[in-house]
Protein backbone atom coordinates (compact mmCIF):
# COMPACT_ATOMS: atom_id res chain seq x y z
CA UNK A 1 0.00 0.00 0.00
CA UNK A 2 1.37 2.94 -1.03
CA UNK A 3 1.35 6.60 1.33
CA UNK A 4 -1.12 8.14 -0.73
CA UNK A 5 -3.56 4.92 -0.17
CA UNK A 6 -2.60 4.44 3.23
CA UNK A 7 -3.91 7.95 4.08
CA UNK A 8 -6.84 7.48 1.89
CA UNK A 9 -7.79 4.25 3.85
CA UNK A 10 -7.42 5.94 7.13
CA UNK A 11 -10.36 7.48 9.43
CA UNK A 12 -9.67 10.63 11.21
CA UNK A 13 -10.17 9.15 14.18
CA UNK A 14 -7.48 6.29 13.76
CA UNK A 15 -4.97 9.04 12.12
CA UNK A 16 -4.88 10.80 15.49
CA UNK A 17 -4.74 7.79 17.85
CA UNK A 18 -1.42 7.16 15.11
CA UNK A 19 -0.18 10.15 15.29
CA UNK A 20 -0.94 12.12 18.18
CA UNK A 21 -2.60 15.14 18.95
CA UNK A 22 0.14 17.77 18.92
CA UNK A 23 1.53 20.93 17.20
CA UNK A 24 4.73 18.67 16.14
CA UNK A 25 2.11 16.27 14.39
CA UNK A 26 0.61 18.89 12.79
CA UNK A 27 2.99 20.47 11.45
CA UNK A 28 4.06 16.85 9.48
CA UNK A 29 0.73 16.38 8.66
CA UNK A 30 1.36 19.67 6.87
CA UNK A 31 4.52 18.40 5.23
CA UNK A 32 3.35 15.15 4.31
CA UNK A 33 0.56 17.12 2.26
CA UNK A 34 3.41 19.02 0.11
CA UNK A 35 3.35 18.20 -3.33
CA UNK A 36 7.35 17.39 -3.56
CA UNK A 37 6.90 14.45 -1.59
CA UNK A 38 4.49 12.68 -4.24
CA UNK A 39 1.84 11.64 -2.23
CA UNK A 40 -0.12 14.61 -1.17
CA UNK A 41 -4.25 13.81 -1.10
CA UNK A 42 -5.61 15.37 -4.30
CA UNK A 43 -8.97 16.30 -2.89
CA UNK A 44 -10.24 18.57 -6.28
CA UNK A 45 -9.72 15.25 -8.27
CA UNK A 46 -13.41 14.45 -9.37
CA UNK A 47 -12.66 11.26 -10.65
CA UNK A 48 -10.90 8.33 -9.33
CA UNK A 49 -10.90 4.48 -9.48
CA UNK A 50 -13.45 2.63 -7.57
CA UNK A 51 -13.18 -0.25 -5.01
CA UNK A 52 -14.33 -2.29 -7.12
CA UNK A 53 -12.08 -1.45 -10.33
CA UNK A 54 -10.12 -3.48 -11.68
CA UNK A 55 -6.82 -4.23 -9.78
CA UNK A 56 -3.23 -5.94 -11.06
CA UNK A 57 -2.58 -9.80 -9.93
CA UNK A 58 0.09 -10.24 -8.10
CA UNK A 59 1.53 -12.47 -11.12
CA UNK A 60 -0.04 -13.53 -14.33
CA UNK A 61 -3.35 -15.45 -13.75
CA UNK A 62 -4.71 -18.46 -15.02
CA UNK A 63 -8.14 -17.90 -14.27
CA UNK A 64 -10.28 -14.69 -13.99
CA UNK A 65 -13.13 -15.49 -11.94
CA UNK A 66 -14.73 -18.75 -9.04
CA UNK A 67 -17.82 -20.56 -9.34
CA UNK A 68 -18.50 -21.82 -5.74
CA UNK A 69 -20.89 -25.30 -5.77
CA UNK A 70 -21.24 -25.10 -1.89
CA UNK A 71 -23.36 -27.91 -0.37
CA UNK A 72 -24.36 -27.25 2.82
CA UNK A 73 -24.90 -29.30 5.66
CA UNK A 74 -21.67 -31.89 4.17
CA UNK A 75 -22.00 -34.35 1.54
CA UNK A 76 -21.25 -37.93 2.00
CA UNK A 77 -17.74 -38.52 0.43
CA UNK A 78 -18.22 -42.43 1.81
CA UNK A 79 -21.33 -42.83 -0.55
CA UNK A 80 -20.56 -40.24 -3.49
CA UNK A 81 -16.88 -40.36 -4.23
CA UNK A 82 -14.58 -42.93 -2.09
CA UNK A 83 -15.60 -46.43 -1.72
CA UNK A 84 -14.13 -48.78 0.98
CA UNK A 85 -14.54 -52.70 0.12
CA UNK A 86 -12.99 -52.76 4.23
CA UNK A 87 -15.69 -50.47 5.34
CA UNK A 88 -18.29 -52.53 3.57
CA UNK A 89 -17.18 -56.15 4.84
CA UNK A 90 -16.89 -55.12 8.56
CA UNK A 91 -20.65 -53.30 8.05
CA UNK A 92 -22.96 -53.13 11.32
CA UNK A 93 -19.24 -54.28 13.62
CA UNK A 94 -18.68 -52.11 16.12
CA UNK A 95 -15.94 -49.47 15.47
CA UNK A 96 -12.40 -50.51 16.50
CA UNK A 97 -11.47 -48.25 19.51
CA UNK A 98 -8.05 -46.61 18.15
CA UNK A 99 -10.80 -44.55 15.92
CA UNK A 100 -12.87 -43.11 18.54
CA UNK A 101 -10.81 -43.31 21.92
CA UNK A 102 -11.11 -39.71 23.15
CA UNK A 103 -13.11 -38.75 20.19
CA UNK A 104 -15.83 -35.79 20.33
CA UNK A 105 -18.65 -36.12 17.94
CA UNK A 106 -21.51 -34.10 17.79
CA UNK A 107 -24.58 -36.66 17.81
CA UNK A 108 -23.05 -40.39 18.46
CA UNK A 109 -23.26 -41.60 21.69
CA UNK A 110 -21.99 -44.96 22.69
CA UNK A 111 -20.39 -47.87 21.22
CA UNK A 112 -20.67 -46.76 17.42
CA UNK A 113 -20.93 -49.51 14.60
CA UNK A 114 -19.37 -49.44 11.31
CA UNK A 115 -21.72 -48.38 8.14
CA UNK A 116 -21.15 -49.40 4.58
CA UNK A 117 -22.23 -48.01 1.81
CA UNK A 118 -25.40 -49.09 0.13
CA UNK A 119 -24.65 -47.62 -2.88
CA UNK A 120 -22.37 -49.17 -5.84
CA UNK A 121 -19.79 -47.32 -7.18
CA UNK A 122 -17.23 -47.42 -10.82
CA UNK A 123 -14.10 -45.97 -12.22
CA UNK A 124 -14.04 -43.11 -14.88
CA UNK A 125 -11.87 -41.08 -16.95
CA UNK A 126 -8.16 -41.63 -17.50
CA UNK A 127 -7.85 -40.86 -13.46
CA UNK A 128 -9.95 -43.69 -12.80
CA UNK A 129 -12.14 -41.04 -10.51
CA UNK A 130 -14.34 -43.36 -8.32
CA UNK A 131 -17.62 -41.91 -8.55
CA UNK A 132 -21.17 -43.11 -7.10
CA UNK A 133 -24.00 -44.42 -9.25
CA UNK A 134 -25.74 -41.51 -7.61
CA UNK A 135 -23.72 -38.86 -9.97
CA UNK A 136 -24.42 -40.59 -13.11
CA UNK A 137 -23.61 -37.35 -14.76
CA UNK A 138 -20.60 -36.02 -12.89
CA UNK A 139 -18.89 -39.59 -14.31
CA UNK A 140 -19.12 -38.28 -17.60
CA UNK A 141 -17.05 -35.64 -17.47
CA UNK A 142 -14.65 -37.00 -14.88
CA UNK A 143 -11.48 -36.06 -17.26
CA UNK A 144 -12.52 -32.36 -16.68
CA UNK A 145 -12.14 -33.14 -12.90
CA UNK A 146 -9.58 -33.04 -10.19
CA UNK A 147 -10.69 -34.69 -6.76
CA UNK A 148 -9.34 -33.83 -3.78
CA UNK A 149 -9.97 -37.02 -1.07
CA UNK A 150 -7.62 -35.89 1.58
CA UNK A 151 -9.40 -32.31 2.72
CA UNK A 152 -9.61 -31.82 6.65
CA UNK A 153 -10.72 -28.97 8.70
CA UNK A 154 -10.74 -27.87 12.45
CA UNK A 155 -14.33 -27.99 13.03
CA UNK A 156 -17.26 -30.61 13.73
CA UNK A 157 -20.62 -28.23 13.65
CA UNK A 158 -22.07 -26.54 10.72
CA UNK A 159 -22.15 -23.11 11.62
CA UNK A 160 -18.48 -22.67 12.61
CA UNK A 161 -17.18 -24.75 9.78
CA UNK A 162 -18.81 -23.42 7.13
CA UNK A 163 -17.85 -19.75 8.29
CA UNK A 164 -13.92 -21.20 8.38
CA UNK A 165 -14.48 -22.85 4.91
CA UNK A 166 -15.33 -19.65 3.48
CA UNK A 167 -13.85 -17.09 5.83
CA UNK A 168 -10.84 -19.04 6.92
CA UNK A 169 -11.97 -18.61 10.48
CA UNK A 170 -14.76 -20.42 12.67
CA UNK A 171 -15.99 -16.60 14.42
CA UNK A 172 -17.83 -14.10 12.63
CA UNK A 173 -15.97 -11.44 11.85
CA UNK A 174 -13.92 -12.48 8.87
CA UNK A 175 -13.91 -11.44 5.35
CA UNK A 176 -14.63 -14.59 3.09
CA UNK A 177 -12.75 -15.88 -0.10
CA UNK A 178 -15.36 -13.83 -2.45
CA UNK A 179 -14.99 -10.51 -0.62
CA UNK A 180 -10.87 -11.08 -0.82
CA UNK A 181 -11.01 -11.48 -4.15
CA UNK A 182 -13.09 -8.35 -5.09
CA UNK A 183 -10.68 -6.78 -2.95
CA UNK A 184 -7.70 -7.48 -4.43
CA UNK A 185 -8.97 -8.23 -7.85
CA UNK A 186 -11.79 -5.43 -8.51
CA UNK A 187 -14.48 -6.57 -11.24
CA UNK A 188 -14.44 -6.41 -14.85
CA UNK A 189 -18.15 -4.99 -15.38
CA UNK A 190 -19.28 -1.56 -13.55
CA UNK A 191 -23.11 -2.74 -13.57
CA UNK A 192 -22.91 -5.65 -11.49
CA UNK A 193 -21.64 -6.73 -8.06
CA UNK A 194 -18.21 -8.33 -7.95
CA UNK A 195 -19.43 -11.28 -5.73
CA UNK A 196 -22.68 -12.48 -6.06
CA UNK A 197 -24.31 -15.12 -4.00
CA UNK A 198 -27.68 -17.37 -5.09
CA UNK A 199 -29.27 -19.60 -2.64
CA UNK A 200 -30.79 -22.86 -3.01
CA UNK A 201 -32.11 -25.83 -1.16
CA UNK A 202 -34.13 -26.25 2.08
CA UNK A 203 -32.74 -22.70 3.81
CA UNK A 204 -30.00 -20.89 3.95
CA UNK A 205 -26.79 -22.01 5.06
CA UNK A 206 -26.12 -22.23 9.17
CA UNK A 207 -23.24 -19.69 9.38
CA UNK A 208 -25.72 -16.99 7.36
CA UNK A 209 -24.82 -14.25 5.66
CA UNK A 210 -20.93 -14.34 7.63
CA UNK A 211 -20.22 -16.78 5.17
CA UNK A 212 -20.47 -13.95 2.45
CA UNK A 213 -20.03 -11.09 4.13
CA UNK A 214 -16.99 -8.59 4.24
CA UNK A 215 -15.84 -8.44 7.69
CA UNK A 216 -13.52 -6.08 8.23
CA UNK A 217 -13.13 -4.67 5.00
CA UNK A 218 -15.62 -2.24 3.43
CA UNK A 219 -18.65 -3.55 2.50
CA UNK A 220 -18.66 -3.26 -1.04
CA UNK A 221 -16.85 -6.00 -1.44
CA UNK A 222 -19.86 -8.17 0.42
CA UNK A 223 -21.53 -11.40 -1.62
CA UNK A 224 -24.58 -9.73 -2.77
CA UNK A 225 -27.93 -12.08 -2.68
CA UNK A 226 -29.54 -12.41 -6.18
CA UNK A 227 -32.89 -13.96 -6.49
CA UNK A 228 -34.25 -16.34 -9.15
CA UNK A 229 -37.64 -16.30 -7.86
CA UNK A 230 -39.41 -12.95 -6.97
CA UNK A 231 -37.27 -9.44 -7.44
CA UNK A 232 -34.03 -10.74 -8.48
CA UNK A 233 -32.37 -8.03 -5.80
CA UNK A 234 -34.79 -6.54 -2.83
CA UNK A 235 -34.57 -2.49 -2.69
CA UNK A 236 -32.57 -2.05 -6.02
CA UNK A 237 -36.56 -0.75 -7.61
CA UNK A 238 -37.65 2.34 -7.36
CA UNK A 239 -40.44 2.93 -5.14
CA UNK A 240 -44.03 3.34 -6.21
CA UNK A 241 -44.05 7.54 -7.09
CA UNK A 242 -40.60 7.66 -7.77
CA UNK A 243 -39.40 8.13 -11.56
CA UNK A 244 -35.81 7.09 -12.74
CA UNK A 245 -35.14 10.93 -13.10
CA UNK A 246 -36.11 11.99 -9.93
CA UNK A 247 -33.76 8.87 -8.47
CA UNK A 248 -31.24 10.18 -10.37
CA UNK A 249 -31.27 13.35 -8.63
CA UNK A 250 -31.55 12.20 -5.31
CA UNK A 251 -28.67 10.19 -5.69
CA UNK A 252 -26.64 12.98 -7.29
CA UNK A 253 -27.58 14.95 -4.52
CA UNK A 254 -26.14 12.30 -2.00
CA UNK A 255 -23.19 11.87 -3.79
CA UNK A 256 -22.18 15.17 -3.24
CA UNK A 257 -22.99 15.22 0.30
CA UNK A 258 -21.11 11.90 0.50
CA UNK A 259 -18.06 13.12 -1.08
CA UNK A 260 -17.61 16.17 0.91
CA UNK A 261 -17.90 14.61 4.23
CA UNK A 262 -15.31 11.82 2.49
CA UNK A 263 -12.67 14.61 2.34
CA UNK A 264 -13.12 15.73 5.90
CA UNK A 265 -12.71 12.29 7.52
CA UNK A 266 -11.48 9.73 4.91
CA UNK A 267 -13.64 6.83 6.12
CA UNK A 268 -13.47 4.07 3.45
CA UNK A 269 -16.96 3.37 4.13
CA UNK A 270 -18.16 6.66 2.80
CA UNK A 271 -16.84 5.77 -0.08
CA UNK A 272 -18.16 2.45 -0.33
CA UNK A 273 -21.63 4.10 0.55
CA UNK A 274 -21.19 6.12 -2.94
CA UNK A 275 -20.08 3.26 -4.71
CA UNK A 276 -23.34 1.03 -3.77
CA UNK A 277 -25.90 3.97 -4.78
CA UNK A 278 -24.55 4.11 -7.91
CA UNK A 279 -24.30 0.54 -8.68
CA UNK A 280 -27.89 -0.12 -7.47
CA UNK A 281 -28.68 2.78 -10.12
CA UNK A 282 -27.06 0.91 -12.99
CA UNK A 283 -28.55 -2.22 -11.53
CA UNK A 284 -31.95 -1.68 -12.24
CA UNK A 285 -31.29 -1.78 -16.18
CA UNK A 286 -28.57 -4.43 -15.52
CA UNK A 287 -29.93 -7.38 -13.30
CA UNK A 288 -33.58 -7.77 -14.75
CA UNK A 289 -31.50 -8.78 -18.54
CA UNK A 290 -29.68 -11.17 -16.68
CA UNK A 291 -31.91 -12.86 -14.68
CA UNK A 292 -34.46 -13.56 -17.65
CA UNK A 293 -33.14 -17.28 -18.04
CA UNK A 294 -36.01 -17.69 -20.85
CA UNK A 295 -34.18 -16.15 -23.44
CA UNK A 296 -31.48 -18.93 -23.38
CA UNK A 297 -32.10 -21.83 -26.10
CA UNK A 298 -34.42 -24.58 -25.36
CA UNK A 299 -31.40 -27.05 -25.55
CA UNK A 300 -29.80 -25.32 -22.67
CA UNK A 301 -32.63 -24.96 -20.68
CA UNK A 302 -33.20 -28.83 -20.62
CA UNK A 303 -29.77 -29.21 -20.03
CA UNK A 304 -29.52 -27.83 -16.48
CA UNK A 305 -32.87 -28.92 -16.32
CA UNK A 306 -34.21 -25.03 -15.36
CA UNK A 307 -37.86 -24.35 -14.63
CA UNK A 308 -37.79 -20.61 -15.24
CA UNK A 309 -39.29 -18.64 -12.22
CA UNK A 310 -38.85 -20.89 -9.38
CA UNK A 311 -36.26 -21.02 -7.17
CA UNK A 312 -33.87 -24.07 -7.66
CA UNK A 313 -30.31 -25.07 -7.89
CA UNK A 314 -30.62 -25.52 -11.59
CA UNK A 315 -31.65 -21.84 -12.40
CA UNK A 316 -28.87 -20.68 -10.09
CA UNK A 317 -25.92 -22.73 -12.09
CA UNK A 318 -27.47 -21.07 -15.25
CA UNK A 319 -27.47 -17.71 -13.84
CA UNK A 320 -23.83 -18.91 -12.54
CA UNK A 321 -22.66 -19.15 -15.97
CA UNK A 322 -24.42 -15.84 -17.24
CA UNK A 323 -22.45 -13.58 -14.24
CA UNK A 324 -19.47 -15.35 -15.00
CA UNK A 325 -19.86 -15.01 -18.73
CA UNK A 326 -20.59 -11.10 -17.94
CA UNK A 327 -17.66 -10.23 -15.79
CA UNK A 328 -18.56 -11.10 -12.40
CA UNK A 329 -15.12 -12.30 -9.80
CA UNK A 330 -16.69 -14.75 -7.45
CA UNK A 331 -20.03 -16.48 -7.66
CA UNK A 332 -21.13 -18.74 -4.93
CA UNK A 333 -24.35 -21.20 -4.84
CA UNK A 334 -25.64 -22.33 -1.65
CA UNK A 335 -27.19 -25.46 -1.63
CA UNK A 336 -28.69 -26.68 2.08
CA UNK A 337 -29.91 -29.82 2.85
CA UNK A 338 -26.43 -32.37 2.96
CA UNK A 339 -27.09 -33.24 6.73
CA UNK A 340 -27.59 -36.76 6.38
CA UNK A 341 -27.85 -37.88 10.00
CA UNK A 342 -30.68 -40.77 9.43
CA UNK A 343 -32.89 -39.23 12.03
CA UNK A 344 -35.69 -40.30 9.38
CA UNK A 345 -36.20 -41.31 5.96
CA UNK A 346 -36.04 -38.30 4.78
CA UNK A 347 -32.41 -37.22 5.36
CA UNK A 348 -30.55 -41.02 5.25
CA UNK A 349 -28.45 -42.06 2.95
CA UNK A 350 -30.57 -44.90 1.02
CA UNK A 351 -33.39 -42.63 0.74
CA UNK A 352 -32.73 -38.84 1.23
CA UNK A 353 -29.12 -38.52 -0.43
CA UNK A 354 -30.62 -39.49 -3.71
CA UNK A 355 -33.21 -36.89 -3.57
CA UNK A 356 -30.20 -34.67 -3.06
CA UNK A 357 -27.90 -35.82 -5.75
CA UNK A 358 -30.89 -35.92 -8.17
CA UNK A 359 -31.21 -31.64 -7.11
CA UNK A 360 -27.49 -31.11 -7.94
CA UNK A 361 -26.12 -33.69 -10.37
CA UNK A 362 -26.82 -32.68 -13.46
CA UNK A 363 -27.37 -28.97 -13.09
CA UNK A 364 -23.65 -28.84 -11.75
CA UNK A 365 -22.21 -30.84 -14.45
CA UNK A 366 -24.36 -28.73 -17.38
CA UNK A 367 -22.60 -25.89 -16.33
CA UNK A 368 -19.28 -26.80 -16.84
CA UNK A 369 -20.32 -28.47 -20.11
CA UNK A 370 -21.51 -24.87 -20.77
CA UNK A 371 -18.49 -23.38 -20.01
CA UNK A 372 -16.37 -25.11 -21.83
CA UNK A 373 -18.61 -25.04 -24.77
CA UNK A 374 -18.32 -21.37 -24.40
CA UNK A 375 -14.43 -21.22 -23.79
CA UNK A 376 -14.91 -19.97 -20.57
CA UNK A 377 -13.97 -23.27 -18.18
CA UNK A 378 -10.16 -22.25 -18.73
CA UNK A 379 -10.69 -19.08 -16.98
CA UNK A 380 -13.20 -20.03 -14.65
CA UNK A 381 -12.67 -22.26 -11.45
CA UNK A 382 -15.28 -24.62 -10.13
CA UNK A 383 -15.61 -26.06 -6.80
CA UNK A 384 -17.98 -28.85 -5.50
CA UNK A 385 -17.81 -29.19 -1.96
CA UNK A 386 -19.31 -28.84 1.72
CA UNK A 387 -18.16 -27.65 5.37
CA UNK A 388 -16.57 -31.27 6.00
CA UNK A 389 -17.54 -34.64 5.55
CA UNK A 390 -19.82 -37.74 7.36
CA UNK A 391 -18.59 -40.48 9.66
CA UNK A 392 -18.00 -43.95 8.36
CA UNK A 393 -20.07 -44.88 11.38
CA UNK A 394 -23.50 -45.18 12.02
CA UNK A 395 -25.42 -42.51 13.81
CA UNK A 396 -28.48 -44.50 14.74
CA UNK A 397 -29.99 -41.68 16.68
CA UNK A 398 -32.32 -42.45 19.27
CA UNK A 399 -32.19 -45.89 17.84
CA UNK A 400 -33.97 -45.25 14.35
CA UNK A 401 -33.83 -47.99 11.75
CA UNK A 402 -32.16 -45.57 9.10
CA UNK A 403 -28.31 -45.52 8.21
CA UNK A 404 -27.13 -41.84 8.59
CA UNK A 405 -24.02 -40.57 9.16
CA UNK A 406 -22.49 -37.79 11.68
CA UNK A 407 -20.06 -34.75 10.87
CA UNK A 408 -16.88 -35.79 9.94
CA UNK A 409 -13.57 -33.04 9.67
CA UNK A 410 -11.54 -35.55 9.80
CA UNK A 411 -11.04 -36.72 5.97
CA UNK A 412 -13.69 -35.51 3.23
CA UNK A 413 -13.90 -35.16 -0.58
CA UNK A 414 -14.18 -31.92 -2.83
CA UNK A 415 -13.72 -31.60 -6.55
CA UNK A 416 -12.76 -28.55 -8.67
CA UNK A 417 -11.87 -28.02 -12.47
CA UNK A 418 -11.54 -25.25 -15.22
CA UNK A 419 -9.50 -22.09 -14.52
CA UNK A 420 -6.03 -23.79 -14.94
CA UNK A 421 -6.76 -26.61 -12.64
CA UNK A 422 -4.73 -30.00 -13.92
CA UNK A 423 -7.83 -31.71 -15.12
CA UNK A 424 -8.12 -35.80 -14.06
CA UNK A 425 -6.19 -35.24 -10.79
CA UNK A 426 -6.47 -37.62 -8.01
CA UNK A 427 -5.36 -35.52 -4.62
CA UNK A 428 -4.57 -37.42 -1.08
CA UNK A 429 -6.36 -40.45 0.55
CA UNK A 430 -8.12 -41.64 3.65
CA UNK A 431 -7.64 -45.10 5.76
CA UNK A 432 -8.70 -48.35 4.71
CA UNK A 433 -12.50 -47.23 6.50
CA UNK A 434 -12.21 -43.31 5.69
CA UNK A 435 -11.55 -42.04 8.73
CA UNK A 436 -8.21 -40.50 9.17
CA UNK A 437 -6.12 -38.74 5.89
CA UNK A 438 -3.35 -40.98 5.27
CA UNK A 439 -1.56 -39.42 2.38
CA UNK A 440 -1.35 -35.29 0.91
CA UNK A 441 -3.43 -33.52 3.48
CA UNK A 442 -5.00 -30.79 2.48
CA UNK A 443 -6.65 -28.39 4.82
CA UNK A 444 -9.17 -25.99 4.00
CA UNK A 445 -6.01 -22.75 4.32
CA UNK A 446 -4.39 -25.00 1.32
CA UNK A 447 -7.31 -25.42 -0.80
CA UNK A 448 -8.26 -21.50 -0.41
CA UNK A 449 -4.33 -20.66 -1.28
CA UNK A 450 -4.52 -22.71 -4.15
CA UNK A 451 -7.66 -20.85 -5.29
CA UNK A 452 -6.08 -16.87 -4.66
CA UNK A 453 -2.87 -18.79 -6.62
CA UNK A 454 -4.96 -19.62 -9.66
CA UNK A 455 -6.33 -16.03 -9.52
CA UNK A 456 -2.83 -14.73 -10.01
CA UNK A 457 -3.13 -13.94 -5.86
CA UNK A 458 -0.16 -14.68 -3.50
CA UNK A 459 -2.04 -15.41 -0.22
CA UNK A 460 0.25 -14.01 1.88
CA UNK A 461 0.35 -10.83 0.36
CA UNK A 462 -3.16 -10.59 -0.05
CA UNK A 463 -3.52 -8.78 3.23
CA UNK A 464 -5.80 -5.61 5.10
CA UNK A 465 -4.58 -3.86 8.30
CA UNK A 466 -7.01 -4.07 11.22
CA UNK A 467 -6.79 -3.73 14.51
CA UNK A 468 -3.17 -2.99 14.55
CA UNK A 469 -1.95 -6.13 12.63
CA UNK A 470 -2.30 -7.70 9.11
CA UNK A 471 -4.85 -10.04 8.14
CA UNK A 472 -5.40 -12.66 5.54
CA UNK A 473 -7.68 -15.21 3.93
CA UNK A 474 -5.60 -17.80 5.56
CA UNK A 475 -4.48 -16.49 8.21
CA UNK A 476 -0.78 -17.95 9.03
CA UNK A 477 -1.25 -21.41 7.29
CA UNK A 478 -1.49 -22.63 3.64
CA UNK A 479 0.18 -24.07 0.65
CA UNK A 480 -1.04 -23.81 -2.50
CA UNK A 481 -1.50 -27.70 -3.42
CA UNK A 482 1.19 -28.28 -5.98
CA UNK A 483 -0.44 -31.33 -7.34
CA UNK A 484 -3.81 -29.46 -8.77
CA UNK A 485 -1.74 -26.63 -10.33
CA UNK A 486 -0.78 -27.03 -14.28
Amino acid sequence: MTEKEFLQNMTRRTLFKKVGYGLGNVALMSLLADPALGFMIDQSKAQKPGPLSPKKPHFQPKAKSIIYLFMAGAPSQLDLFEPKPVLNKYDGDNCPEEYIKGERFPFIRGTPKLLGSPWKFSQHGQAGHYISELLPHLATVADDISIIHSMHTEQFNHAPAQLFMNTGFQIPGRPSLGSWLTYGLGTENADLPGFVVLLSGISNPDGGKSCYGSGFLPSVYQGVEFRSQGDPVLFVDNPDGISSGVRRDSLDAIRDLNSLRSKEVLDPEIETRIAQYELAYRMQTSVPDLMDISKESQATKEMYGVEPGKKSFANNCLLARRLVERGVRCVQLYHRGWDTHGESESNDIKHGLPKLTQQVDQAAVALLKDLKQRGLLDSTIVVWGGEFGRTPINERRGGVPYPGRDHHPKGYTMWVAGGGIKPGVNVGKTDEIGYNVVEDAVSVHDLNATLLHQMGLDHTKLTYQFQGRNFRLTDVYGDPVKQLIS
